[in-house]
Formats: C-alpha cells, structure tokens, sequence
C-alpha cells in the first residue's frame, strides 16, 4: 500500500537517530527568544519555554531566517535546534491571565536573548523532529520558571496593546514594517495578538501556517492586480539535500506544489502534489503546511515585481534530507526566487532544461502533476511527445 505524505514522513523521522543536549533537573540558560505550543489535547495544550544550557545570546538557535543566507549546513541546524530543551506545562489556550503564560508572552514579545532558569519533575529527554515546525531537543514537565526582565520589541509592543486590532490585521501590519516571520508566529501562537477578547493561544504548528494563509492571501489579492508576465521563467536554488526550481508561466494565479522524495529511507522514489485554480484553495492542502509556505514565498517575490504569473514549483528532497519544518521550503523558495530568472519560449523547453539538475525524470514529474499535465496538453504538448 502506498504511503501518504504524514505516514511517509513520520516513518523518515522514526528512523532517524540523533543526540540531543543532556541537562537535568535544573536549567539555566538563555532563550533565543523563544517559545512552543503544543496541539494534543487541545484546548488543554502543553505550552513553556525553549532554553539553552548556555548564556548570552542564542537567538540564531529559533531564527529560520537566517540560516540559508548564513550558509547553514544542516548539520549545524539539527545541532542549532537539538541544544534546545523545551519545558511544558498544562495550559488552556484561553486562560491568558495564567503567571506562566504571562512570562511565555515576555519571552515571544522580548527583542533579545532572555536568561532563564527552570526546574523540571524529571531530567528532559527525547528529541522531537517534524516536517511543520523545526527540531528541539529534549523536552520535560517544568515545575519553576523565571525570567530575567524583559525589554520587548517595540513593533510587537504596540500590537499587543492594541486590542482592537484583529489578529488577521496585526499579522500583516507586522509583516509590513519588515518582522521576521518566526516572530511574528510566535507572537500570535502564544496569544498576543488579535482582539482582547478573542485572543487565544495557537499551537505552533497551527500558527505557522496560519500565517503563511494569510500573508499569502493578502500578498495574494496584490498580485491579481498585476500585469501577467510574457515568458516562461524558472528559477532554482539548492540547499539542505533540496533541489528548487519555481516555473512561472505566462498565465493568471494558478498554483501547483510538487515534491519528491528520493532514497531516503532506502531506494523510494515518494512524489507527493496538490494544486490549486486562480480562485485559490478552500480545503486544507494534502501535502500540509508547505504548500502554503511556498506558496506564500512565491507570491511575495511577484508582488514585489509587481507581476503575475501561473507558478508550479518542483522539489527535490534527496539521500541525507531530514524533516526541518516548512521553514526549510519557504526559505529556499525565497532564494530561488531572488535568483536571476532563466526566460523560455514555452513550458516544454522550460521543463527540458530544469530537468538536467534533478534526479528523478521529468515524466515522472508530469504524471503526478495535474496541472502541469493540463498545461502540456493545452499547448499540444502531449506527454509521449515530451519524453
């Protein structure tokens, strides 16, 4: 039987053995800054602090943002990530007069490292890896947290006080005076944005691709506006065992996502794709939260440009790729649309070229793609006269 996406995935992180920081009982430390809402049991969630077992400043620990213009490996990520432990407590997302919840609010808002100091029921362990949020290392449940005080950053400051603002509109207005998107997903995810009355606790998870949604559809109605361009482009990047390239096509929006998974586990060749018309999506993506990463990153770049196009984006995750979170998309796509574009008659000799720098054949590529199979046939580009 073949694998969904979630089951394959799962089973590439089950069978992936790594290390992470030993600490025990007691933590001091810095957080990045940094903090994680879990999603069992909602709304009975666990929610604490991310912490280092070292002081000073940690924050390239928790910024995604960073990492591929640093020339990051991912070894240096995994080890990044794995050197955080992450305490938990029981919390309902609603109680945010909760003293702890209060101090995790310090933390997402703080415009700095923070030093910390806990207290765990017993030594933290484990490590957690997911292709939605990126690693950490051990986690336990924290039974004494403090904080050092906290200066916070001035734009998430004035979000935060303006409760009349709604969430939806605080993120976008965050995205605008140029916030990292790491920060404001944790702004929102720990309660701090949004309506007095209506603010709630996010699990991580959920809020990184809520805010990917929303970027993206307010980025989104910009781009609709735009002249369409007047060639076929591609753009590509490589990092992290990923292979990037972003065809965009002479048409109105349409989208499609299409990933492939290589001899990861063994000699699988897993391809995993959705897609979407000009009128956008109303479902949940069957690919997760990536589709809408991307997405978000490709719209960014034409609105920019001030361009619209047809986007079918091709991905490549070859033998070493570990699940970092969908960060690990959104910010290679970024790259690969800052590129300089290559121009191409058509999608046929833009698909014969991106295909000398992947592994798995184009065909291969065409058969799981419905849209891309679509546009090949509107153009009298059969398939059999493509290969």
């Amino acid at each position: 039987m073949t694998l969904g996406k979630g089951a394959y995935l799962k089973k590439i992180t089950s069978q992936t053995q790594m290390r992470s920081v030993e600490v025990g009982k007691h933590l001091e430390g810095s957080s990045p800054p940094s903090v994680f809402v879990g999603s069992w049991n909602y709304p009975n969630v666990y929610a604490g602090p991310m912490i280092a077992p070292v002081h000073g400043d940690t924050g390239i620990l928790d910024t995604p943002e960073s990492w591929i213009p640093g020339q990051r490996t991912q070894e240096e990520i995994i080890r990044f990530r794995l050197s955080l432990v992450r305490g938990k407590k029981q919390v309902d997302v609603r109680d945010l007069d909760d003293r702890f919840v209060g101090k995790l609010q310090e933390i997402a808002m703080a415009d700095a490292s923070i030093e910390s100091e806990a207290d765990f029921s017993s030594e933290p362990r484990g490590v957690s890896l997911s292709d939605e949020h990126t690693p950490y290392g051990p986690s336990g449940d924290i039974t004494r947290f403090d904080i050092e005080h906290v200066r916070w950053e001035q734009h998430l400051e004035r979000a935060y006080h303006d409760t009349d603002l709604r969430a939806k509109d605080a993120v976008l207005d965050l995205y605008r005076q140029g916030l990292p998107f790491s920060s404001i997903q944790k702004a929102l995810s720990i309660g701090t944005l949004g309506v007095e009355d209506s603010r709630r606790m996010v699990p991580t998870r959920w809020s990184i691709t809520a805010c990917d949604t929303m970027i993206g559809d307010s980025l989104l109605d910009q781009v609709k506006k735009n002249q369409v361009i007047d060639s076929v482009q591609v753009r590509e990047f490589s990092s992290l065992n990923n292979r990037y390239a972003v065809i965009l096509i002479p048409t109105p929006w349409q989208y499609e996502w299409t990933e492939a998974f290589l001899r990861i586990l063994g000699n699988e060749e897993m391809v995993f794709s959705d897609h979407e018309g000009h009128r956008g999506k109303k479902e949940y993506s069957s690919v997760g939260g990536c589709y809408y990463s991307c997405k978000m990153a490709v719209l960014e770049a034409l609105a920019r440009e001030q361009r619209q196009a047809g986007a079918i984006i091709l991905r490549e995750a070859r033998s070493g790729y570990v699940p970092l979170g969908v960060f690990n998309v959104r910010e290679n796509v970024r790259h690969a649309m800052l590129s300089p574009p290559k121009e191409f008659e058509d999608l046929k000799s833009a698909l014969e070229s991106t295909a000398r720098d992947f592994i798995l054949p184009a065909d291969r590529f065409v058969r799981e793609s419905p849209l891309l199979r679509s546009l090949l046939r509107e153009k009298q580009a059969t398939l059999a006269e493509f290969l």
